[in-house]
Formats: C-alpha cells, sequence, structure tokens
C-alpha cells in the first residue's frame, strides 16, 4: 500500500525539480535549459567536385521555440568549416546544381517557405518563388537550368447548400460552415486539409512563373528524378479514382516536360515509389513494398534497367527496413542504409545483390528520444559523409575516405555537454519469457552512481509501435538519468531492425507479448543489483503509451506512471484518427464495426478495471494521429474507478508533442514531476539486498 502523498500542484513539483529557475552556481549535469543550447547536424551533401561538405546545422531557437536551420560548407581539403548560410532566417532542403555553381534552398526569411538560390562563386542570393504553399522535392535539371518540384495546388470546392438568403447589411451570422467530403481531410501536425493535390511544376533557374505539369485530381507525391537528357521527369503515383482508400498502392510514371504526356514506367502489385536515376542515366532504383496487408512490411531497393525494362530487387536478401539509399559515382552500385538491431547501418550493394559492409553506422538525429535515425551522402570520389552519435551526444558530422579511414568534421556540442557529467548507456540482453527469444535494451545510469545504493528506475518504451530504439542520445531519457534515475529502454516484439518476422509478431496482436518482453527487460535490470524495487516508474508516447497503459492493468508493480499520447479504444481510434483508411485496412483484421471484441480485448481500456497505479495523460490539443478523446477516455474511467488521475493537455501540440524545445522540457519535467510525488523514500540498500 502506497504512503499517502501531501497534495501539490505538479507546475510547483516541475519548478522543483526543473533547475529552471534560481541558477546559483555552474551546472554539473544535464538539465532542462540545456535542451536550448543543443545542436545537431543533418542533411548532407557533396558539392559535385567532391571537395566540400554542405550541411544542415539544426539548433534550438530559444526566442521563438523552434528548431533553427543553417547551412555550413567544410572544405575537405583544406579542413576548413564556415558558415554558408546564418541568419535569423531558417534554411532547409539544400541542393546543389550539377555543375556546382549554384544552391537552391527554401528559407523563410519572408515568412512562409520560399525557393531560393545562392550563387557559390559570388555568395549572391535570388528569391524565386512568392507562393502560398512551400515547395518540396526540389531537384535540379541536368544542365542546372531548370528546377522541379512539387506543390499543393488547391481547387475550389463547391459547397452543399447553395440557397443561403442574402445577408442584411451588419447582420451578425454564424460563420459558414466548413463542407468536408474527401476521405483525406486531416492530417497530424497540418491541421484540416483544404481542397487540392501535389502537383509537379518546373521553374527555370534564372526564375519567373512556375510552370504546372500535372494537373490531376490525386496527389503527385514523393521524389522526382530527371532523365539525363533533361527532357522527362520521373515520379510516382495512384492515379486511382479510390486512392484515398489505396493506401499502398503507386507507380512509378513519367513525365514529358515540354507536352506534361505521362508514361507509366512500373506496374507491380504493390507501391514503388522514390524514383532515382543512375549517375550514368541507364538505370532507374526504387523503393518497393511487397504487399501483404502486413502491420509492418520492409522496403527493398529494385534496379530496373532502362535499355530493357528488366528488373532486381537488389535487397532481397538483406531482411531489413531499408532506410536511405544513394547512387556510388560508378552507378555499379548503390549505398544503403538500414536498420539493424536497434542501429543503422551502411553498406554497398552491387546490381547483382551483393552486399558489402562499410563498418558505418548511423545515429543521432533524434534530439528527444533514443530512436534510430541517421542519414549520409556520397561523393564523386567514393567518399561518405554521414550523422553519428556516441550516445552522449547529438549527431555530428564525420567524413569516410574511399579507403575507410573516418574523421569528424563537426563538434557541435562540446561547449554545451563537454563540462557536464553524463551518463554513458550500457548495453543489456534479455531472454524473453514467452518464448526465448532475444531481447535488445540499453540502459542509463545516473551520473555519479553509487554501486553501494539504489535507484529508482524508469522504464521507457518507444513508440511505433513498428520502430526501434538503441544506444543512441536522447535528451529525455538523459534528463531523467541526471534527475537520479536508472533509465531502461528496449525493443520487444513488434519493433523494427530485427527483421519482418520479428516485428509482425504483434500483427493482429498488439498489444499481446510485448508486454511481457517489456517486463523481462525490468526483471532483468533489477537482477543486476542497484534498483529501489518500491520506486519503479513506466512512461511511454503512442504506441509506447498504449503500451504504458496496457501494462497498468496486468501489474501493480509500477509506483506511478505517464501515459503520453496513447490508444486507449482502438474503436474509436479507428474512426477518428488522421490515418483511419491505413489503421483499419493493415492493423486491424476486418473494419472495426465488424470486429468489436476483437478490438476491445486489445484495447488498454479493457483492463482499466485493473488499475491501481496512479496515472498522468500527457496529449497535445492538436493530435489528430492519437486524439486527445483517447486519454480523455482513461482519465474519465480512472476517475469514475478512483485512482490518482491528472491531465496534462498541451495547446496546439500534435502528435509530435517535442517538436518544439520547450514542449521537450514541459513533456519531460511533468513526467518525472509526477513521478516525484509518488516516489516513497526508503533507505539506501546494498545492490545484492536490491535483487
Amino acid at each position: 500500500m502506497k504512503a499517502p502523498v501531501k497534495p501539490m500542484m505538479l507546475a510547483t513539483a516541475l519548478l522543483s525539480v526543473s533547475g529552471l529557475v534560481n541558477a546559483t552556481e555552474p551546472a554539473k549535469y544535464f538539465d532542462y535549459p540545456h535542451v536550448f543550447e543543443l545542436e545537431y547536424a543533418a542533411s548532407p551533401l557533396f558539392t559535385p567536385d567532391g571537395k566540400q561538405v554542405i550541411y544542415e546545422r539544426r539548433s534550438n531557437d530559444i526566442m521563438h521555440d523552434r528548431t533553427h536551420i543553417s547551412l555550413w560548407r567544410y572544405d575537405i581539403k583544406q579542413g576548413t568549416h564556415r558558415p554558408l548560410l546564418s541568419e535569423s532566417a531558417s534554411v532547409r532542403n539544400p541542393v546543389i546544381s550539377p555543375d556546382g555553381k549554384k544552391l537552391a534552398y527554401l528559407s523563410d526569411r519572408d515568412g512562409g517557405q520560399q525557393l531560393y538560390i545562392r550563387y557559390l562563386d559570388t555568395g549572391e542570393d535570388a528569391k524565386l518563388t512568392n507562393l502560398s504553399y512551400s515547395p518540396g522535392s526540389i531537384v535540379w535539371s541536368p544542365d542546372s537550368q531548370q528546377l522541379a518540384f512539387t506543390l499543393f495546388t488547391p481547387v475550389s470546392e463547391k459547397p452543399l447548400f447553395t440557397g443561403m438568403p442574402a445577408k442584411p447589411a451588419k447582420a451578425e451570422w454564424a460563420p459558414t460552415g466548413s463542407y468536408i467530403e474527401k476521405t483525406n481531410y486531416r492530417f497530424d501536425g497540418a491541421g484540416y486539409a483544404p481542397s487540392g493535390f501535389s502537383q509537379i511544376y518546373v521553374l527555370p533557374a534564372d526564375g519567373g512563373t512556375p510552370r504546372q505539369l500535372t494537373f490531376d485530381a490525386y496527389p503527385n507525391n514523393g521524389d522526382l528524378s530527371w532523365n539525363k537528357a533533361g527532357t522527362h521527369i520521373y515520379f510516382s503515383m495512384n492515379p486511382s479514382d479510390n486512392y484515398a482508400m489505396e493506401v499502398m498502392s503507386s507507380d512509378i510514371y513519367q513525365i514529358d516536360v515540354k507536352t506534361s504526356q505521362v508514361t507509366q514506367i512500373t506496374d507491380l502489385a504493390g507501391p514503388e515509389s522514390a524514383p532515382m536515376l543512375s549517375p550514368d542515366g541507364k538505370y532507374l532504383a526504387f523503393r518497393y513494398v511487397n504487399d501483404r496487408k502486413l502491420s509492418h512490411q520492409q522496403s527493398d531497393i529494385w534496379v530496373m534497367t532502362l535499355a530493357n525494362g528488366k528488373m532486381r530487387n537488389i535487397t532481397e536478401q538483406l531482411d531489413r527496413q531499408v532506410d536511405q539509399a544513394e547512387w556510388a559515382p560508378d552507378s555499379d552500385s548503390l549505398y544503403i542504409s538500414y536498420q539493424d538491431h536497434g542501429q543503422v547501418k551502411l553498406s554497398e550493394f552491387s546490381l547483382n545483390g551483393s552486399e558489402t559492409s562499410l563498418n558505418v553506422t548511423l545515429s543521432g538525429q533524434s534530439l528527444g528520444r533514443p530512436y534510430t535515425s541517421g542519414q549520409f551522402a556520397v561523393s564523386v570520389n567514393d567518399e561518405i559523409a554521414y550523422t553519428y552519435s556516441s550516445g552522449t551526444r547529438p549527431a555530428d558530422l564525420f567524413l569516410r575516405s574511399k579507403r575507410g579511414k573516418t574523421s569528424s568534421i563537426s563538434n557541435l556540442n562540446e561547449d554545451v555537454l563537454g563540462h557536464l557529467t553524463m551518463s554513458d548507456i550500457q548495453a543489456l540482453t534479455v531472454t524473453s519469457s514467452v518464448d526465448g527469444k532475444t531481447i535488445d535494451a540499453w540502459m542509463l545510469l545516473p551520473p555519479d552512481f553509487d554501486a553501494t545504493k539504489t535507484y529508482p528506475l524508469i522504464l521507457e518504451i518507444h513508440g511505433g509501435p513498428h520502430t526501434a530504439y538503441g544506444p543512441h542520445f536522447g535528451a529525455e531519457i538523459q534528463l531523467m538519468a541526471a534527475k537520479g534515475y536508472i533509465v531502461v529502454w528496449s525493443n520487444p516484439r513488434g519493433s523494427t531492425s530485427y527483421g519482418e518476422d520479428f516485428a509482425n509478431l504483434i500483427h493482429h496482436n498488439y498489444p499481446s507479448q510485448d508486454y511481457n518482453d517489456l517486463m523481462d527487460v525490468v526483471d532483468g535490470v533489477i537482477a543486476k543489483g542497484n534498483v529501489d524495487t518500491k520506486n519503479l516508474f513506466i512512461t511511454g508516447g503512442s504506441g509506447g503509451g498504449v503500451l504504458t497503459a496496457w501494462s497498468i492493468g496486468k501489474t501493480d508493480r509500477f509506483a506511478a506512471a505517464v501515459v503520453a499520447k496513447p490508444v486507449i479504444n482502438w474503436m474509436s481510434f479507428a474512426l477518428t484518427a488522421d490515418a483511419y483508411p491505413y489503421f483499419s485496412q493493415y492493423w486491424m483484421p476486418g473494419m472495426p464495426w465488424e470486429i468489436p471484441e476483437h478490438l476491445w480485448k486489445h484495447s488498454p481500456l479493457s483492463l482499466v478495471g485493473n488499475v491501481t497505479t496512479p496515472t498522468l495523460l500527457l496529449t497535445g490539443e492538436s493530435d489528430y494521429r492519437t486524439p486527445i478523446s483517447e486519454s480523455e477516455q482513461f482519465y474519465q474511467a480512472l476517475k469514475l474507478k478512483g485512482v490518482d488521475a491528472a491531465m496534462l493537455r498541451l495547446p496546439g501540440a500534435s502528435h509530435g508533442i517535442a517538436s518544439k524545445p520547450s514542449r521537450l522540457i514541459q513533456k519531460v519535467g511533468n513526467i518525472l514531476a509526477w513521478f516525484e510525488r509518488y516516489k516513497t523514500s526508503s533507505d539506501d540498500t546494498s545492490p545484492s539486498e536490491a535483487k
């Protein structure tokens, strides 16, 4: 039975543990203010001659509470590291012209994201567009004279009712209702969608008016690629009238830049996307998914010989999720990154499918939680620029020479973190009590860990559920450790990076034995000693929120829980989530009204009668992926049952709660404040006693 707790406001508790106020001495550990000081490297690209690397330097803007992006340039021979575009405005998506003379990029210096060109020989900038929506998928023509891009293009939608009487002068009537008829009508992070479609445009590099190439009543999304002659553009689409329900269906097409005539290139039974022409113009690589209506389906990289249309799956033997693919300069192979056991690895794949490992690991671009991540670029000299983190720092930029020697290009966070005592990540593997499978896990001990003492433990569960954690930097877990907790995270069944079969162990069966894997991980940490078993805590977001709510319905071993942006009731989720056409077809064995018993069986709400654990619900009010109505159901059920419960609603926040630095701080601060409220004091015990 838990000791009585003195009531307090969460905000007060947050201030007491945050370190945000009344700083009187230099910080020793990673703390909330440091979140605003973090930076990381992203989106590397080489100049066409391979002599320089350009990359995005992303930092947290404390004044505008956002991620600010500037462009930096590293000269490989000279070793100089200089800003290329560094200003108060944020710039992103740099794309260099094939002749190496011009850099296209997006900037918000005039408000909305517009397309600009930087002339690299003079440093002059030119604004090319003045659009209502932001361009995407920007690519240069082979002769460096044109840019192609996608752009949302609105269409007018006639109202259903047109017989409204005339409004008298100065009359105050209710606003006109929003008439919605389309299937995809709102999107998490974007809100309610205007009527229209993404179309393809071309624009002269010298400026002018963008010329629309596609006019169809279906979206033309994704990557674009010019053919070698610069006469056609490859793209992917699904021209079906039922495209919104055919969520895993698309083929590769090419469009004539002069006539807008469209020709179909591929016709496989599943989605083909991300076309990418080889440097010699002979091959077209693309991403393909063999659609079997599984909840997790890995993509492969296929290559088509354009002269005869023959195709080959070059990653057929790779049972892993492909992340990024780039052509080698000689067009004889592709560099491909993929997830493997919580890491992102880089290999070279020949056109016949043979793999050569490059012994390169990518990471460090997920600031909040330790998700797999990473980007790379390949030069004309077969050098590789890539992002990597040691685990105690966000991503820096590294360079791998053709001979395999690696060196660091940047050192972005030493000024912030170098003087702090940071916790090193420790690997842990446990054997699942369900079927003997090996479950990977990692943990952080508090800084200045004392092996003669015990510490409270936090189990932090990843979302997805088809994603993966790894031994990577995460501000949230570092903050938790710095506040005196042992933090553990893992990849239970359902996680990616272990092959399709492992991920689909929860296909139409989620949550299920993934809960057992998580409890085995907790037991594994306890068995190592130093854990105060009276103070076990659990939290997770999205899919991790599902499993947190499920877990406290299965066990009362946790002193408190924080359930972030969860699904609580699969029936209501299926009919309120933004991506409902996908979830209902791939995550469920039937339409919601056909399988109510199945959905209820896997809903955490079905277990709420068992819950005694004090629970905080935490969700953004503008979350359309796992709408806040899910959290409200669980909150009200807990209140009806008499369980200690609270709800933190973040105004304006979508599913990506931590997309703003202040929200990341609010999230972690309130999680720890809730745990502090229910943490019981206990005398220090030896590690042997803790077991």
